[in-house]
């Protein structure tokens, strides 16, 4: 009898699958857990220096949980999606009070928490804790999808639903952390979007798509929409001191709970009073999934010392000593810096 899809996948994992990722040294629940929530979206490479950075801050359940969600947001500043960040800290928040800073070990338990997921709660359940559970992100859905020739974008629920049935069939009797790592590894080093490397896939000899020369085909990319674009104006505002005048956005939306430049309708009422009329600087294009966003900054000097009551949820900052900021945000105080 030939070897079945998850021996042939765990025996090329032994000789090519990642093994010394920061997550995995050592590989426990709560360190499994934020690294999948920073995966998300994300490319291995740009995470590992801000989870190295994070688990440094907060190397545990308890130590997240009793954090001001200030501190960890700056800690996520540059990562993007920051409802992530938000979600973390207030999932150990919930562990700390209903599971004694315990992660479950169920699928249903982890659900229960404020950003995990189907496939994240999968991947804790088998790597954190080495137990049955399939998972299906982004490259787990292509090459499930090439290998049994699955049509469709992943997206859609009738596809979504093949793709779940296909990883549940197809989990092993044991190694479980080893199977969705290598599972996970497969799509990102050899079963890529963009020229795959067929010729080195341990799965190849019966791979749907490779057969019928369909690697390209499979999956089917989400059908595209229109894109829009956006404009705001934001003040940049200083004081004599040389700090800037930042608010924080609503607690939802994009950079939700983060702060930022206050955003203005138009540059006749400013949130102070200025020295001088603000002058406009160079509109920074900031890609987002959805919309193009042009931010267009209004450079100006604050009049003296002018007290920001509690309830403006504003306040001033030092240019070196900035909250959680969005990465495009940093880089508009940092121009405005410049000589």
């Amino acid at each position: 009898m030939p070897p079945s899809y998850a021996d042939r996948l765990l025996t090329w994992f032994d000789d090519h699958g990642r093994k010394h990722l920061p997550w995995q040294q050592p590989r426990t629940p709560y360190r499994v857990w934020v690294s999948e929530i920073m995966l998300q979206q994300t490319q291995v490479t740009v995470v590992v220096d801000y989870f190295t950075r994070f688990m440094t801050r907060f190397p545990s359940v308890e130590s997240l949980a009793s954090a001001q969600v200030d501190d960890v947001l700056s800690l996520w500043a540059g990562l993007g999606y920051y409802a992530r960040g938000r979600n973390l800290h207030k999932a150990a928040q919930v562990l700390c009070e209903q599971h004694a800073g315990k992660l479950p070990a169920d699928l249903a338990g982890l659900e229960a928490l404020p950003g995990i997921g189907r496939s994240t709660a999968g991947a804790i359940v088998s790597m954190g804790f080495d137990q049955p559970a399939p998972i299906l992100d982004g490259n787990v859905k292509r090459v499930l999808a090439r290998h049994a020739g699955i049509d469709g974008w992943p997206g859609r629920s009738a596809v979504a639903r093949q793709l779940w049935a296909l990883a549940e069939d197809r989990l092993p009797s044991g190694r479980f952390a080893d199977y969705s790592q290598a599972s996970m590894d497969l799509g990102a080093t050899v079963c890529t979007r963009h020229a795959p490397a067929c010729h080195a896939c341990p799965l190849n000899a019966d791979c749907v798509a490779h057969r019928s020369h369909r690697t390209h085909e499979l999956p089917a990319p989400k059908p595209k929409a229109n894109r829009k674009r956006r404009r705001s104006q934001l003040w940049l505002i200083r004081n004599e001191q040389g700090h800037y005048l930042l608010e924080r956005r609503p607690p939802v939306g994009i950079w939700g709970g983060l702060w930022s430049l206050p955003e203005a309708d138009d540059a006749t009422t400013p949130p102070l009073a200025l020295v001088e009329p603000p002058r406009p600087g160079p509109v920074l294009v900031h890609e987002l999934t959805h919309f193009t966003w042009e931010l267009c900054p209004m450079s100006a000097l604050a009049r003296g010392a002018q007290a920001i009551a509690d309830g403006d949820n504003m306040s001033w900052y030092a240019p070196d000593n900035l909250p959680g900021v969005p990465a495009p945000i940093r880089r508009l105080i940092e121009e405005d810096r410049a000589p």
